[in-house]
């Protein structure tokens, strides 16, 4: 790794089209939007926020150690006149010429990931599996939208090997303009399913916009795309209309590039045999599900276009984990003994919900044990709403999920679709149903909490955790 200084205050200057104020640093460490979490030497940049204007918190950042600060010119005055400054018209924009700077000096092997479900997650598998092989970058979180995008590319250092960025979307044409700042080697889709729903026609519409990746493809450059998804020969109609000549596609079809021959799936962890570009390859991957399989393909298939060795790959999948309230696991320590929690609190969508219950009905649970899902509304499904939130029953069903506690008004579909047995609670929103949720837990169960970030089912994750405290899980296959 790298201990070279970020970015030099001059090359910043140059690539913003920024002007000097003050005395500035020969050089920065880092590039930060919060002043909370600055780091000594770093540049924070002032961005305006839909809620807060960074330009509020530039004396914070200095006076915590902010090597300097980038500003917009109608808020220099704001400032001390020996503060260190670059001062333009529009801070993200200069984020974005910065962006495009750290492409331009970039010699890493580069990956973008979309798709409905699994961007974070595939990009964090990825960052896993590659950082084993070589120098690193990859977004934090989920920095994947207009400012998240810049930043994150920003940040790489030119001495990476590998860099990995997540670009997401809710409306059409968001994906374009971050995808030709990033232009990556090796573009993956993981599935494209009924989300955003509210700003989309259909299914199809979303595929178009997803295919919005392909626009920033290098010369020569890969899509790799999901075999099994119903989409996928509109995506790959898309990308062949934007000029991509190598599609690689992953899946459990004969014809897939990145192939499933055989899955054992259990309460925490998947045991794989897949065959990758004709190599068959057998690993154990550090988190449950099938959903997690499948994207793993397209991990290993990513890994080795991007020149990773395969059969290394393969054995660092085993070292994967959840990322933060996407299936994370805490043993609650209750009373009479212990139960689980999972975490899925992060977001969530038809596909991702329904995936989520499938890992609670195989979670381990005591002899009195019981299977609950915490459920909290998905949003910008539009007029389909209550119909994708009812058709959740059938998932409660196929999984024998004991009981379930709903919030919400798009929850309260589910809640009267369910049988009264399953019936746990109901409540309007999650404050409301928190109580209800923590009174519910005894030795022995497994719960898992969902919602789409709006929902704020966070609120009941902590809640448990505070109530019960645990550890970390980290369960072997069962």
């Amino acid at each position: 790794m790298s201990t070279a200084p970020l970015w030099t205050s001059e090359a910043m200057r140059e690539a913003m089209g920024a002007a000097p104020s003050g005395t500035l640093p020969e050089a920065v460490t880092g590039l930060s939007i919060d002043s909370r979490t600055i780091l000594p030497g770093e540049a924070y940049f002032a961005i305006k926020g839909d809620v807060h204007d960074g330009h509020d918190f530039v004396d914070a950042a200095l006076e915590a150690g902010a090597g300097l600060a980038v500003v917009a010119a109608a808020q220099r005055q704001k400032f001390a006149a020996d503060a260190p400054l670059l001062v333009l018209d529009d801070v993200l924009e200069g984020l974005r010429g910065l962006a495009r700077a750290s492409r331009a000096r970039l010699n890493a092997q580069v990956t973008a990931v979309t798709g409905s479900v699994g961007k974070t997650s595939t990009k964090e598998a990825l960052r896993g599996v590659l950082s084993a092989q070589g120098e690193t970058h990859a977004s934090v979180a989920s920095f994947n939208n207009h400012w998240g995008v810049p930043l994150s590319l920003a940040r790489c250092p030119a001495s990476a090997r590998f860099a990995i960025f997540e670009i997401g979307m809710n409306h059409p044409g968001e994906i374009e303009p971050l995808v030709k700042m990033v232009r990556p080697h090796v573009a993956i889709i993981t599935t494209v399913e009924p989300v955003h729903l509210e700003f989309f026609s259909g299914i199809e519409a979303i595929a178009d916009a997803k295919a919005e990746i392909f626009a920033g493809l290098e010369p020569g450059g890969v899509a790799v795309l999901n075999r099994d998804n119903s989409q996928f020969a509109r995506l790959a109609a898309n990308a062949k209309a934007r000029g991509v000549t190598r599609i690689v596609s992953f899946g459990t079809e004969p014809a897939c590039d990145a192939r499933l021959l055989d899955i054992s799936l259990h309460a925490s962890t998947s045991a794989v045999h897949a065959n990758i570009f004709g190599h068959d390859v057998t690993y154990k991957l550090g988190v449950p599900g099938r959903h997690m399989a499948m994207n793993s393909l397209a991990v290993l298939a990513a890994a080795s276009l991007a020149g990773a060795d395969l059969a290394l790959a393969a054995l660092s999948l085993s070292q994967v984990a959840p990322a933060t309230g996407r299936g994370v696991r805490r043993v609650l320590e209750i009373a009479s003994g212990e139960a689980i929690l999972i975490d899925e609190s992060y977001n969530a969508n038809p596909a991702s919900m329904a995936a989520a219950i499938n890992v609670l009905g195989r979670a381990e649970i005591g002899p009195r044990g019981r299977r609950i899902a915490v459920l909290g509304d998905m949003l910008e499904l539009g007029p389909a709403g209550p119909d994708l939130h009812r058709g959740l029953a059938e998932a409660v069903k196929a999984n024998q999920i004991d009981l379930v506690y709903c919030c919400g008004p798009l929850m309260r579909n589910l809640w009267d679709a369910l049988s009264a047995g399953k019936r746990g609670g109901y409540a309007e929103n999650s404050a409301g149903l928190e109580a209800q949720a923590v009174s519910a837990i005894r030795a022995g169960d497994a719960i898992m909490v969902k919602g789409s970030l709006a929902s704020k089912m966070k609120t009941i994750v902590n809640a448990l955790e505070k109530r019960f405290p645990g550890s970390a899980h980290n369960g072997a296959a069962g």
